[in-house]
């Protein structure tokens, strides 16, 4: 009996683990949030339909299981959360934080128990339960629909930082349930003492981590993710021992503290967290559904789904519009942060915990209570999720598919182009293996992604599918064709660019010219050479206005030349006739003969003298777009070159020669 109730709890794991990921897949390519499958597939195995998953055959495990899969998915959280863009948007996430979770706990509240007529005990808890909106939910969907970068941080900062505390606001809630004779002012007391502990020591406990994971050889090559896997679950499991549900804070700090500290192993670790994540999300939304009865969620009636309406049509704008108020955001901006408020996984675990421990204590309502909270969260991935990116896009706050740039390199040279195109405004992102060139960029504001971009997943995390153009700005010339290539055909990049270097030659214009790409700045460039000159403060970035009439006739300027070329070709030739000696070899035209072949009136580029000046982007008509061989200008076109300081006579009347005049003229 004993080998057959292990043997069940092992196939109930493993069957919801396997419908988990093939729901999560199957809503990969219909594009649809995964969750909303997840809950399906849930419901129908569990006992009221096909019987296949029973959670109660787990006994205890399933409330370690969704300890375990809270601490990951948390850490995971505030990896990706970067401190200078919450700096930035500081005050609204205080607010939504701290404003909001009043806001949305009191609404919840107030409309179980005028809606659905709950006692004021269970409806307080249920609206602890929905303060929460949670990573798990969020984050998938901003993937997907890519809005402004503002609300994109407001978001994904709100689900990971409100999780932490709206769940202890709920577990301190609980505890004043079960136990009335404790004062409210013990249960403030407890609830700070809990934030703060869970605060702290996961600060202490990320700063130890990331100092861990820094040195490159301290942590044994292959060993750093399932290391700080292992630090993590203990940081949580410690945590709440010495004080309860003091953990889900703890590690929330934690990854956002090792997320903001760069080391080599960072990248490895953030993609390990996501398919961890993935995985145990996958695996606990199909248990915890399937432990909901069909029954406790349709006894709720109409006034469930009334409340349900509540709390995403009014409890949430006001939310959101009291703590965004005197704020720079839009109308627009707030109404669609209005309309995102997903409930995830942590209200599902948080959830089956209370009815839990409510019905431990003898209380009534806690199944209702969690066939509620599963109501809230089905209705609101259903329709936020089916509809956010329709919402955005009528709002204008979505980006448009193919906007902006994602550029492998963060050379001086890249830099430069990023922050003009970035100006201009155009979308950027960069790629590289550098911290320290990371860290450049970072102090530019520039977003840039810590990663090989040679790899699929990179590509995934910049979503590179939502941009224009590629560009591959290294001084590799293979990697910058292979980077361009990948874009284009795996992730339907319109438009690629590829840097090549004077001084190699690997790859040729007509290579190029076949992989249906284009050369960036027009022509082959001693890349080395102008990353160093910026970097040294030796070149400057200036824009200048192309006005044809102050042009000189290139082919005029350069006749004389090319007929002293032609003339010099033409003797080595009636030398050789002769038998006068000579270099050349048999077949192989000589420098004369090659220049004397060209067309004497080929025009000059007017957007590269090799050591004076390189153009990197034009502006027509309120549009900036890299430059490349395409290009040419036309009168009144805006233009960003980079120009050599130290020969900057000769660089300025080299440009005027060209047909360009400084802008401030």
């Amino acid at each position: 009996m004993e080998t057959s109730h292990v043997n069940s709890g092992a196939l109930t794991v493993a069957i919801a683990l396997a419908a988990g990921l093939i729901s999560q897949t199957v809503a990969a390519h219909l594009r649809i949030p995964g969750i909303v499958l997840l809950l399906a597939a849930g419901a129908i195995l569990g006992p009221d339909v096909l019987n296949v998953i029973e959670p109660h055959d787990l006994g205890n495990a399933l409330p370690a299981l969704v300890g375990f899969a809270v601490a990951v998915i948390l850490f995971e959280g505030g990896l990706n959360l970067n401190f200078r863009r919450l700096k930035r948007e500081s005050v609204v996430i205080q607010r939504l934080i701290t404003l909001g979770s009043l806001v949305t706990a009191a609404g919840g509240a107030i409309a179980a128990h005028f809606i659905m007529g709950w006692e004021w005990r269970l409806a307080i808890l249920f609206g602890t339960l929905v303060i929460v909106t949670g990573p798990t939910v969020i984050t998938p969907l901003l993937r997907r629909i890519k809005v402004k970068r503002k609300l994109h941080v407001l978001l994904e900062a709100e689900g990971v930082l409100i999780d932490p505390v709206g769940a202890i606001v709920a577990v301190v809630a609980l505890d004043l349930a079960v136990h009335p004779s404790e004062t409210l002012l013990m249960g403030m007391f407890d609830l700070v003492v809990r934030l703060g502990f869970g605060f702290a020591i996961g600060a202490a406990a990320g700063g130890l981590i990331a100092l861990l994971l820094k040195p490159r050889h301290l942590i044994p090559e292959g060993l750093e993710n399932i290391f700080t896997l292992s630090l993590v679950l203990a940081l949580f499991h410690l945590c709440n021992m010495y004080v309860p549900e003091s953990g889900i804070g703890a590690v929330t700090i934690a990854g956002l503290i090792v997320g903001n500290v760069r080391s080599h192993a960072l990248d490895e670790l953030r993609e390990f967290k996501e398919q961890l994540t993935i995985l145990l999300i996958a695996l606990l939304f199909v248990l915890l559904a399937a432990d909901v009865r069909f029954s406790e969620v349709q006894s709720l009636g109409v006034g469930g789904i009334l409340t349900v309406v509540v709390l995403m049509f009014l409890v949430r704008p006001i939310n959101v519009f009291l703590c965004t108020w005197r704020t720079e955001l839009k109308l627009r901006d707030k109404v669609f942060l209005s309309w995102i408020g997903p409930r995830g996984i942590v209200a599902a675990a948080v959830a089956s915990f209370f009815a839990t421990e409510l019905s431990r204590a003898g209380l009534p309502g806690g199944s209702e209570l969690r066939a509620m909270v599963f109501l809230v969260i089905s209705i609101t991935v259903f329709v936020q999720g089916l509809s956010g990116g329709m919402v955005a896009a009528m709002l204008g706050v979505r980006l448009p598919k193919s906007s902006g740039y994602a550029i492998l390199g963060a050379n001086e040279l890249a830099l430069a182009l990023a922050q003009v195109l970035r100006d201009g405004g155009k979308e950027v992102v960069l790629f590289d293996t550098s911290v320290d060139r990371v860290r450049a960029a970072e102090k530019l504001e520039l977003p840039i992604i810590y990663g090989n971009a040679l790899e699929e997943r990179t590509m995934l995390r910049a979503g590179l599918e939502t941009y224009e153009g590629a560009i591959g700005l290294t001084p590799n010339e293979e990697v910058n064709l292979l980077y361009v290539t990948n874009a284009r055909e795996d992730f339907k990049v319109g438009r690629t660019y590829v840097a090549l270097h004077r001084t190699l030659g690997m790859v040729t214009n007509k290579m190029v010219e076949e992989n249906h790409s284009h050369v960036i700045f027009s022509s082959p460039l001693d890349l080395d050479l102008w990353s160093v000159r910026l970097r040294r403060g030796t070149a400057s970035v200036e824009q200048w206005r192309y006005t044809p009439s102050v042009a000189k006739d290139a082919p005029k300027e350069n006749e004389k030349a090319n007929k002293a070329e032609k003339a010099k070709g033409t003797e080595k030739s009636k030398g050789t006739e002769k038998g006068a000696p000579t270099n050349k070899t048999e077949g192989v035209p000589t420098i004369g003969e090659a220049n004397a072949s060209k067309k004497p009136d080929a025009p000059v580029n007017p957007f590269v003298r090799r050591n004076l000046f390189v153009g990197i982007a034009l502006t027509r008509n309120g549009s900036v777009n890299p430059v490349d061989e395409t290009t040419k200008p036309r009168a009144g076109d805006l233009a960003h070159f980079v120009v050599f300081d130290d020969q900057r006579e000769e660089a300025d009347a080299k440009m005027r020669d060209a047909g360009w005049l400084p802008a401030s003229e």
